[in-house]
């Protein structure tokens, strides 16, 4: 089955974040590249960080969404560098997140410095008037917050570079 490069992306950026339902794996920035290397597809994914649990997931899912397309043979190589960065989401990710009740992370990364003390606008109320109440949230990508004006605790996804 012969596809164009762009068909073969449309593909895989069907496949979803399984912790964060609403996001697309390209929405995310973890899908690198998708090739044909002869009759197999090559899709290239790079994790938010070392060791997350959802990589499995989303292999079987590209998987599944090449082969629901009609592609037989399908490669799905992890590839840890350069290492993901918040940096490479998506502007409508980022809208998404925030409509899930996800603030998204707020300016670029940093390699190996953590901001503190900075704002974080709420998703339900969008004050800035938030506080983190804990470094680690659901995921190890996230925080816990909670807004001070609507009383509302939301995950935060850290920045990450």
């Amino acid at each position: 089955m012969i596809a164009s490069i762009a068909e073969l992306r449309e593909i895989a950026s069907r496949v979803t974040d399984p912790e964060i339902p609403v996001l697309t794996i390209e929405d995310l920035g973890i899908l690198r590249n998708v090739e044909m290397q002869g009759e197999t597809v090559v899709i290239t994914i790079t994790p938010t960080y070392s060791g997350c649990p959802a990589m499995d997931a989303i292999r079987e899912d590209l998987g599944t969404v090449f082969a629901e397309a009609g592609f037989s043979s399908v490669r799905v190589d992890l590839v840890l560098a350069p290492a993901w960065s918040t940096d490479w989401m998506t502007e409508s990710g980022k809208v998404k997140l925030e409509a899930y009740g996800i603030a998204p992370p707020t300016g670029t990364g940093h390699r190996g410095r953590v901001t503190l003390g900075m704002a974080v606008k709420c998703p339900q109320c969008h004050s800035l008037n938030t506080q983190e109440l804990s470094r680690f949230g659901s995921t190890s990508c996230k925080s816990m917050y909670q807004c001070k004006d609507c009383l509302e605790p939301f995950d935060y996804f850290k920045v990450l570079s």
